[in-house]
C-alpha cells in the first residue's frame, strides 16, 4: 500500500476529522504534516462521545493507530501537553503519539507578536487565530526557529532563544510598546515542558519510509483548506503553510511518488472563518439557515463561520490543485427541506463569464456568482446508508457537484455521527 493524502478542498472546516475516523480501521498511520493548533477536526464516535481534536491527528481515537505530529506542523507544547491530558482523562490511549525531532516550537514569543501585530492592522488585519502560528512559521523560514529536538540540548536551546529575544524583544518595546520577553524564563519554561513530550520525539521521517516499505498504510491529514494554502490559496488571507496535497510529501518527510490516492473533503455547501473574499457567501435568512442547521462555528476558534452556497469554482480548482482522485462530501443532511439548492458554476468577473479561478487578487474580490439552481428535497437523509437510499433530488445534486468538481465522489456524510456515512467507492 501507498500513502493517502486528506485535505480539504475549500477554506477548512469540511469535516476532515469525519473522513479519518471513517478510514481508522483500515490505516496502520495517521500524520498530520502541517498547520499548528489553529484548527481542529471535530469527531463523533459511535457512543455519541465527541472529540474535539487541534494538534494531535485523528487517528489517535483508533485503538492500534500509529499518530505522528509532523515536521511540516509548528507545535505549542502547552496546548499539546493540554490536549494529551485531555484525552487520557477521558480514557484515550495516546501511547503511540509520537513527535518529529523536526517540527518547530511555537514560543511565547510568537504568540505575543501575532496578537499586538493583528491589533495594530486594525480594518487591514488577516484574521488570524492569534496562536503565534505565523510568527513561528516566519522564524521557520528565515532559520532562526526553534525545533523539537532544540529541547534535547539546553545549550543549543538558550542559544536560539536569546538570538530570537535580541530582535523580537526590539519590536515588542519599541514599536508596540509591550513589555519585553526574559530569555531565561522562556528556556526553563520550555524545558519544564518538555518533560512532559520529551519520550514521544522521534526520527519520524525514518519510521515512515520504513512503514511505507513494509506495506503499511499511511493517511498523511492536513489542516484547514486548499483556498488557505499561502501559496494556491486566497493570499494574503490565508494561513502559513501548504495544507494542499504537494505539502504532505514535504510535512511528513516521504517522497510523492508514495502518494496514490489524494481524498478531498468537500461541504455540500460552502464556509469560511476569517476575512477575505468569499463569492457566494450569502447575508440572508438562508445563511443563517445553514450556519444553524449546520452548527457553523469554528472548532478550535469559536468564532461563527461565514456561509455561502456551493462553489464549484473552487472545487475544480482543488481538484486540479491537489490532484483529487476521490471526494468525500459532508453535511448533505444540513440541505434537507430546502425548496431548491442553488451551485455556483461560474463567477461574472467585470462584466465577463469565468468558469476558472481568476487570476488575480482583484480579480477574485470582484467575482459574483452564476447559479444553477437544483430542486431540494424534504426526506430526512440522516438514516440513507446507500446511495439509492437517497431520495431521486439529493442523488440528481450529489452527481452534479461530482460532475462539476470533476472528481468522483466516493463517500457521503449524512448526519455527524461515525455510521451516517454512504459509501459509494472504497478509498482503501
Amino acid at each position: 500500500m501507498a500513502a493517502i493524502v486528506l485535505i480539504g478542498a475549500q477554506w477548512g472546516d469540511e469535516g476532515k476529522g469525519k473522513a479519518t475516523d471513517l478510514l481508522g480501521e483500515k490505516l496502520q498511520w495517521v500524520v498530520r504534516y502541517q498547520g499548528g493548533n489553529n484548527a481542529g477536526h471535530t469527531v463523533v464516535l459511535p457512543n455519541g462521545e465527541t472529540f474535539a481534536l487541534h494538534l494531535i491527528p485523528s487517528g489517535i481515537l483508533t485503538p492500534g493507530v500509529n499518530n505522528v505530529i509532523g515536521n511540516g506542523v509548528v507545535v505549542d507544547p502547552s496546548v499539546l501537553l493540554a490536549e494529551l491530558k485531555g484525552l487520557e482523562d477521558r480514557d484515550v490511549d495516546t501511547s503511540r503519539l509520537l513527535l518529529s525531532a523536526d517540527a518547530h516550537l511555537l514560543m511565547p514569543y510568537h504568540v505575543a507578536i501575532d496578537k499586538v501585530t493583528e491589533r495594530f492592522l486594525g480594518n487591514s488585519k488577516i484574521g488570524t487565530t492569534g496562536r503565534g502560528i505565523g510568527p513561528c512559521y516566519q522564524d521557520k523560514i528565515a532559520r532562526v526557529g526553534v525545533r523539537v529536538a532544540d529541547v534535547l540540548d539546553e545549550k543549543i536551546l538558550t542559544q536560539k532563544v536569546e538570538a530570537a529575544l535580541e530582535v523580537k524583544n526590539q519590536i515588542l518595546t519599541k514599536i508596540y510598546n509591550r513589555k519585553g520577553l526574559d530569555p531565561n524564563e522562556v528556556v526553563d519554561g520550555t524545558l519544564e515542558l518538555a518533560e512532559g513530550f520529551k519520550h514521544r520525539i522521534s526520527d519520524t521521517r525514518l519510521l515512515l519510509n520504513h512503514a511505507l516499505e513494509r506495506g503499511e498504510t499511511i493517511l498523511l491529514e492536513g489542516s484547514q483548506g486548499t483556498l488557505l494554502d499561502v501559496d494556491h490559496g486566497t493570499y494574503p488571507y490565508v494561513t502559513s503553510s501548504n495544507p494542499t496535497a504537494g505539502g504532505a510529501a514535504v510535512g511528513a518527510g516521504i517522497g510523492p511518488g508514495r502518494i496514490d490516492t489524494v481524498l478531498g473533503i468537500l461541504k455540500a455547501y460552502t464556509t469560511r472563518v476569517g476575512e477575505g473574499p468569499f463569492p457566494t457567501e450569502l447575508f440572508d435568512e438562508w445563511g443563517a439557515y445553514l450556519a444553524k442547521t449546520g452548527g457553523e462555528v469554528g472548532v478550535t476558534t469559536g468564532r461563527a463561520r461565514r456561509t455561502g452556497w456551493f462553489d464549484a469554482v473552487i472545487a475544480r480548482y482543488a481538484t486540479r490543485v491537489n490532484g483529487i482522485t476521490d471526494y468525500f462530501l459532508t453535511k448533505l443532511d444540513v440541505l434537507s427541506s430546502l425548496e431548491t439548492v442553488p451551485i455556483c458554476v461560474a463567477y461574472e468577473v467585470d462584466g465577463e463569464r469565468v468558469d476558472d479561478m481568476p487570476m488575480t487578487q482583484t480579480g477574485f474580490h470582484h467575482a459574483k456568482p452564476i447559479y444553477e439552481e437544483m430542486p431540494g428535497w424534504w426526506e430526512d437523509i440522516s438514516g440513507c446508508r446507500t446511495f439509492e437510499d437517497l431520495p431521486k433530488n439529493a442523488q440528481d445534486y450529489v452527481l452534479r457537484l461530482e460532475e462539476l468538481s470533476g472528481a468522483h465522489i466516493s463517500c457521503i456524510g449524512v448526519g455527524p455521527g461515525r455510521d451516517q456515512t454512504i459509501v459509494r467507492r472504497e478509498i482503501v
